[in-house]
């Protein structure tokens, strides 16, 4: 006679082992992409329901038109990035604006008062056109998401940033600061707000978060005992200093001087 309990226990035990053997081989097998497939679909047609997608997002679309082209100042000339050996308009604009709305500012959360503003030629991306000046001009110029940061640097810094012009012949627009080049290209007559650059001397200078991490080889910004941050784009220190006047001022300050 069969012993069912002992044949009943006989069976689990094997199919436990079983399985066991079955999860071991699977765990050990590898698997590699042979092939991937894709294809394009093109989004071509009219259908109900893109059209209501359309209808749903249309008054958002509509609304931010309306704000990015509302006018909120004038031009009264074009200024852009591509004429000017070691300065130009737009770019000696938008550093003295954003060292005026920065200075009110870092005084009421520092008590510190921010000396030089330095920023990058590349990150002008579009012309300041003559005529209406709208929010959207604001987004065109300055497209990126940088914010404002105030760095603690020694003099020493502050000729690098001087040298770091010439020996890279690009406009990068800066404020504050003013310097000769000689005819040796060698750099010379340092001024910081109108005084003899001090070497050991503590300075502020205001730069965007990119070039605060180095970016555009500056290097030098790597160098800062302190960091600030001000919580405020670019664009829009751009765009509130659109709103605060009526018609923008062209005038052109030289602030880098070469000698023959």
């Amino acid at each position: 006679m069969v012993n069912v309990k002992k044949y009943t226990s006989c069976l689990k035990h094997f199919s436990l082992i079983l399985t066991l053997i079955l999860v071991l081989n699977g765990c050990s097998q590898k698997y590699q992409i042979t092939k991937i497939e894709g294809k394009q679909i093109k989004v071509t047609a009219k259908s109900t329901e893109n059209s209501s997608i359309e209808n749903y997002i249309l008054p958002y679309r509509t609304r931010i038109n309306q704000d990015l082209d509302s006018v909120i100042a004038y031009c009264p000339e074009t200024l852009d990035k591509s004429t000017g050996l070691w300065q130009t308009k737009i770019g000696d604009f938008l550093a003295d604006i954003t060292l005026a709305k920065t200075k009110d500012l870092f005084k009421k959360r520092e008590n510190k008062t921010i000396d030089v503003c330095l920023l990058n030629h590349g990150g002008i991306r579009a012309i300041l056109p003559k005529g209406n000046v709208t929010t959207r001009t604001a987004f065109e110029i300055m497209p990126f998401e940088n914010t404002a940061l105030v760095l603690e640097l020694k003099g020493e810094q502050l000729a690098d940033i001087a040298n770091h012009i010439v020996l890279e012949k690009k406009p990068h627009p800066i404020s504050g600061i003013t310097f000769t080049i000689d005819a040796q290209n060698k750099v010379k007559n340092i001024k910081v707000n109108q005084q003899d650059l001090e070497l050991n001397k503590t300075y502020y200078v205001v730069t965007n978060d990119y070039l605060a991490n180095g970016g555009d080889n500056m290097v030098f910004f790597k160098k800062a005992t302190k960091t600030f941050d001000l919580n405020y784009k670019l664009r829009n220190i751009l765009i509130d200093y659109f709103k605060d006047v009526d018609t923008i001022p062209t005038t052109f300050e030289i602030k880098i001087t070469k000698e023959n």
